[in-house]
């Protein structure tokens, strides 16, 4: 994969590397409800530690599809993420990738049941 989250040579749309982790899946997927998102309420939805949270949204505002917003609440450092258009077309594409690929097991899972249940036999005798 070369990191495009546009169609592949195929036409069908690509997962996302950067996207595809499910760490940073999960913190994209709930930015992608929301403006923004203080550090605490993104680590406990996606249940993970501070580090590991820190680890992927710095991967993902590398990658430019988070904005990392940084201030103060009565005194008090605070964290917020919000996800970017970038992050949201990524998003978007990556889920499209997924349902192309869940899709065509299914439709390749549907013709080998209907024509192993044909041929089940002949190869038998």
């Amino acid at each position: 994969m070369s990191g495009d989250t546009g169609p592949g040579e195929s036409g069908a749309p690509q997962l996302d590397p950067v996207i595809h982790h499910p760490t940073r899946l999960a913190v994209v997927a709930f930015l992608s409800a929301c403006d923004e998102a203080e550090f605490a309420a993104v680590r406990d939805c996606c249940q993970v530690s501070d580090s590991v949270l820190s680890k992927a949204a710095s991967a993902l505002e590398a990658a430019g599809y988070v904005a990392i917003r940084k201030g103060y609440v009565r005194k008090r450092p605070r964290t917020w993420l919000g996800l970017t258009d970038a992050g949201e077309l990524a998003l978007n594409q990556h889920l499209a990738a997924l349902q192309s690929i869940a899709d065509t097991a299914r439709s390749a899972g549907a013709r080998t049941r209907s024509g192993g249940a044909e041929d089940g036999g002949a190869a038998g005798e």
